[in-house]
């Protein structure tokens, strides 16, 4: 392996900076677990002077047994014509009492003079006097060199003053901001290597996606010498966002020959991303590299043909190194190749020549000129195979449900799902309230499976899409239902179509329940288990 590289994370500080993310302090404690067993070096918490959230975390992550991270605390160098000792920002680094601080400074002589309106002078002393009553109150200190790119290239000469200021007052790391995304990868590389040539202490690199090379520009410093990477996970961050750790991670380890984590943590990679997306309530992209859905999806059958011999002919890695998985799908698109791969996934003997596969075929030519679509509903589609070959166990079955929708004057709808099954040779039903009435359903069917099946409670919908088919029907028109459920370790998507949209969503509903309960049906229905969850038939 080539020389280490140190990953530090700054998803609970920038990537919280991004449009639409707002983490509670709960959250964060649960997105730190989550990193350090990643094996991240660093996990930047917050910023300590600037609200109560963030100094509320720093008091409770000490809770925490972590065994790969340091927590930082970031902040900014002094501010201008004061003692370093007197400063706010650097008082309430110490007072959270964390090990590292992470401060930033200006590196561009544009910024000194229009935004914090001083000398370039007075800003080498700030950078100097910060460092050193940091370092001089035994925090390992990491300088964050704002806008570094563009203040080389600006005037390389004091650019390269300030970091040099930083490394004479202490610093343990130099690391070059491309706060604006705007550099290229050739730039980077070479400026990075006069940074090389210029300070001895180590040199990180923090990208912004700005021209959707935060990846590209943090690989081509690590190529030039940087030795530490700052990023988020999944790029959360400000306007496009920063440089995806989630992406960096596998390149540098799997492609350039660097260690980052072991290869134990990075098999973990995929729940992580997924984990962090959920806490944030942001939709992971499908086709995100390495760790989407998407990721390792074949659906030509001519692709699948050649993955069925060596996944490696449309595959760049191994999808079990990252933690995600092949996919294949199944479509107007496939061939024959696409069904005999999931059947062999699910350890099927699928003889594309014996009746039974025969008449799967044709129900699945049948519903899709229906209008369903299995490329987008996987979990669906092996339900249909599991049942087609006798190997799914029904886990309840409907006898009846009903909705019921009031509105009336200045009052807000409100809106109740009764349901009725039969679960294990009983009749169970439960009424629900929800926010609408495919919400009602779906708390009112877990209340009636949660005593029989405990794992549900991990079971949530992430996502859910109506796609009207038959437009010049109108309200009258055929829809396709797609439900995406998460138990935050796994995601899948299933579909329902029908000319009535409560229809279609609950016979999508229904099979992300019955997918999620699959290889639990038969131990839940045993006697012993009902004993353990203390259920009592009446």
């Amino acid at each position: 392996m080539a020389n280490p590289v140190k990953i530090f994370d700054t998803t609970l500080r920038d990537g919280t900076q991004g449009e639409g993310i707002s983490l509670s302090v709960e959250d964060k404690m649960k997105i730190a677990r989550k990193l350090d067993s990643l094996g991240v070096h660093y996990i930047e918490g917050g910023w300590p002077g600037s609200n109560n959230k963030d100094i509320e975390f720093f008091n409770r992550v000490k809770e925490l047994d972590l065994k790969n991270a340091k927590i930082t605390a970031f902040g900014s160098t002094r501010r201008k014509d004061t003692l370093a000792e007197n400063d706010v920002n650097l008082n309430r680094i110490l007072e959270v009492g964390v090990p590292v601080a992470t401060i930033f400074g200006k590196s561009w002589d544009f910024h000194v003079h229009q935004a914090i309106q001083t000398t370039l002078e007075e800003n080498l002393a700030m950078i100097y006097d910060s460092v050193k009553y940091l370092k001089s109150n035994g925090l390992e200190v990491i300088y964050d060199a704002e806008h570094f790119f563009d203040g080389y290239k600006n005037n390389s000469e004091y650019a390269l003053q300030t970091i040099k200021k930083a490394e004479e007052a202490g610093a343990d790391w130099i690391v070059l901001c491309d706060t604006n995304g705007g550099s290229l990868p050739h730039e980077i590389t070479d400026i990075v290597t006069v940074v090389k040539q210029t300070v001895s202490c180590p040199v990180g690199i923090h990208a912004h996606n700005d021209c959707e090379l935060g990846v590209a520009n943090s690989l081509a410093a690590v190529m030039a010498g940087a030795t530490q990477v700052q990023g988020t996970i999944n790029g959360f961050g400000e306007r496009c966002g920063n440089a995806n750790l989630v992406s960096i991670i596998p390149n540098l380890q799997l492609k350039l020959n660097y260690q980052c984590i072991s290869s134990e943590q990075l098999e973990s990679l995929t729940t992580v991303a997924r984990y962090v997306s959920e806490i944030a309530n942001m939709h992971l992209p499908i086709n995100q590299p390495y760790v989407g859905s998407a990721a390792f999806a074949h659906k030509g059958g001519i692709h699948v043909s050649a993955i069925l011999r060596n996944s490696s002919t449309y595959e760049h890695i191994a999808p079990e190194l990252v933690g995600n998985k092949q996919r294949v799908l199944v479509s107007e698109l496939a061939g024959q190749s696409n069904l005999v791969f999931k059947a062999q996934e699910l350890g099927l003997d699928f003889d594309t020549s014996n009746q039974q596969t025969k008449q799967l075929i044709e129900q699945i030519k049948d519903m899709e000129h229906q209008g369903f679509q299995f490329e987008g509903a996987d979990a669906t589609l092996e339900l249909l195979i599991r049942n087609a070959y006798g190997k799914l166990e029904e886990a309840f079955t409907l006898e009846s449900f009903k909705i019921m929708v009031v509105k009336s004057a200045n009052h807000p709808v409100v809106t109740e799902a009764i349901v009725k099954l039969r679960v294990n040779g009983e009749t169970v039903y439960n009424a629900a309230e929800g926010n609408g009435p495919v919400n009602a359903l779906d708390n009112a069917l877990r209340k009636c499976l949660q005593q029989y099946y405990p794992t549900l409670n991990s079971v949530h919908l992430s996502d859910y899409k109506v796609r009207v088919l038959d437009e010049k029907d109108t309200t009258a028109a055929k829809v396709r239902v797609l439900i995406e459920s998460t138990d935050f370790n796994n995601s899948w998507n299933t579909v329902g179509v029908s000319d009535n949209v409560i229809e279609a969503s609950w016979d999508a509903l229904v099979d992300s329940i019955r997918y999620a309960l699959i290889g639990k049906t038969a131990l839940a229905h045993s006697e012993d288990l009902k004993e353990r969850v203390g259920i009592v038939n009446h």
